[in-house]
């Protein structure tokens, strides 16, 4: 674990929630189809990616598994729903209720068809709001200011696996970065992405 700390369990993804969901608020229709720092998405298909996840991990949470959980990311091309600007914040309220029963962080539980812990599902989830709210806010040339207890979390959990031979089915190769930098600079690259990743026309 990074700096002697440990991942902490029963953290409350509200206000993470909350900054993605007004990240996704501020996209503009004509950003759609722009590129964003996850490759082979573009921005409707990483906002179609993080409604999907939104609803898998809320489910997760509540231990009501099924199509939702089951479905692996690599099934296919995410891409928006006609009524995502509702949708999504809906389900990311939802996804943060879950995680505020405390029986959400215990016992076994699945996401993306994988069986995991739920101490460490509510981690991923967690990882996956900072890291994506990072990407949607860079595609869109937004200011991205994470939650500090979410982003920690996040450190630690990618922290952890930088040894762990299977990383490289969820992440990409770490991106070095100075280890004086900010955290989030960190995570970023500890995530398989460059922190200094910008879209091509600035988000527009």
């Amino acid at each position: 674990m990074g700096d002697g700390e440990t991942i902490p369990t029963a953290l409350d993804l509200g206000p993470q929630a909350l900054i993605v969901a007004r990240v996704a608020d501020a996209v503009r229709e004509d950003q759609l189809a722009d590129a964003t720092p996850c490759p082979d998405y573009a921005v409707r298909h990483l906002v179609g990616h993080l409604t999907g996840l939104s609803a898998a991990f809320r489910d997760a949470g509540r231990k009501d598994l099924g199509a939702t959980t089951d479905t692996a990311p690599t099934a296919g091309l995410p891409d928006l729903t006609p009524g995502w600007r509702a949708e999504l914040p809906k389900l990311l309220v939802e996804l943060a209720e879950a995680w505020r029963d405390p029986a959400a962080w215990t016992g076994e539980t699945r996401a993306g068809g994988v069986e995991l812990p739920g101490e460490i599902a509510g981690i991923v989830a967690t990882d996956e709001l900072v890291v994506h709210g990072w990407d949607l806010a860079r595609a869109t040339g937004q200011e991205y200011v994470p939650d500090a207890a979410a982003l920690r979390a996040a450190y630690e959990m990618l922290a952890a696996s930088v040894d762990d031979p299977s990383r490289g089915s969820i992440f990409g190769p770490v991106v070095p970065v100075p280890e004086d930098a900010p955290l989030l600079d960190r995570v970023i690259g500890l995530s398989g992405r460059d922190p200094g990743w910008k879209a091509a026309d600035g988000g527009r």
